[in-house]
This record gives structure tokens, sequence and C-alpha cells, in this order.
């Protein structure tokens, strides 16, 4: 099943976000199930959330895959929002 997840961070917590990168992108690569990913940009064109798509088993499988998130861990988020997500296009 696909899981997205939208990830928005706290203000002013960019430094937070291009700390943590390198862990991120390595969770990323070593868990295998990410199947698209990417920032979210702020109007003044800066890094401010996440969109990750899923490819899991479980709605329980995605919501550990967050929680372990190196981005997570750091405290990066002020809000998570996990949902089943159904591919249409593309």
């Amino acid at each position: 099943m696909r899981v997205a997840l939208f990830c928005k961070d706290k203000p002013d917590a960019l430094a937070i976000r291009i700390e943590n990168r390198p862990a991120h992108l390595a969770h990323i690569e070593a868990t295998g199930v990410v199947e698209m990913a990417g920032p979210l940009i702020s109007p003044e064109g800066q890094m401010c959330g996440s969109l990750i798509i899923l490819d899991v088993v479980s709605l329980a499988e995605a919501q550990d895959w967050a929680a372990r998130d190196p981005y997570a861990l750091a405290g990066l988020f002020e809000s998570v929002a996990i949902s089943e997500w159904k591919k249409v296009i593309g």
C-alpha cells in the first residue's frame, strides 16, 4: 500500500533541517520503502516541510518509519499527517 506523509516544519527550523538532512537521506536509502520524496518550499523559496510517499505493508509500518526518521527524532516537525494514498496518475 502507498502512504503519504505530509510534514510541516516548526517555524524557523531550517537549521535543524539542514543539520539532519544527511541522516534523513541515509534513512530513506537504508529502509528502501520511499517511492517519492521531496521538501515543501515556502513562498520565500526555503525548505519548510516534506512530502514523502512510502510503499509499505501497513499504516503501522508507515507510522513506525515516520517515528524513526531523523528529522522527527530531531524535533523538526510541527505536524505530521499520515494517510493511505492511491496513485492514479503518474
